[in-house]
């Protein structure tokens, strides 16, 4: 997994539109980066609004929250369009992008063995550092442990 101090590895991947969005292209911008294993899911349907309604306090920090998944892109859209959601999710349908962070890993349920996205958080300061790394995220404090971390950044 990436950890804090290392450059945030590159990616280029499609938002809910289809539109490519690159870390590049978000230099001089604080970013949280956050992993969710999939859309439409309880948890990841609970993490995805509370950032929604939590957004106002990201933006007070300066901040951008962009949230992936391994999900396709017509299935990110219908996720953002039913929860309303006001920021950016982008799809990383091959997960590689997971796999550069370090994110993706085979999970069980129920004894089922299967490969998914770890519920991560990274924050990556304006220069493409990572500054922070939150593993094992709860979909229900996620806001409330981000914004304290980037408060004490």
């Amino acid at each position: 997994m990436v950890t804090s101090g290392k450059k945030a590895p590159p990616f280029k991947l499609p938002d809910e539109n289809g539109e490519a969005l690159s870390l590049s292209e978000l230099k001089g911008q604080t970013v949280v980066l956050y992993f969710y294993p999939k859309a439409s899911t309880p948890g990841c349907t609970t993490q995805a609004c509370g950032v929604r309604d939590h957004l106002k306090d990201y933006k007070k920090e300066g901040v951008r929250v962009i949230g992936v998944s391994p999900d396709p892109v017509a299935k990110v859209k219908s996720f953002h369009d039913a929860q309303k959601l006001n920021f950016t999710l982008l799809a990383d349908e091959d997960h590689a992008v997971c796999e550069s962070y370090g994110v993706w890993a085979e999970k069980s349920m129920y004894g089922r063995k299967y490969w998914g996205a770890l519920r991560t958080t990274f924050i990556i300061d304006d220069q493409g550092t990572v500054r922070q790394v939150i593993e094992k995220v709860s979909p229900k404090s996620h806001d409330d442990e981000v914004l304290a971390a980037l408060a004490s950044l």
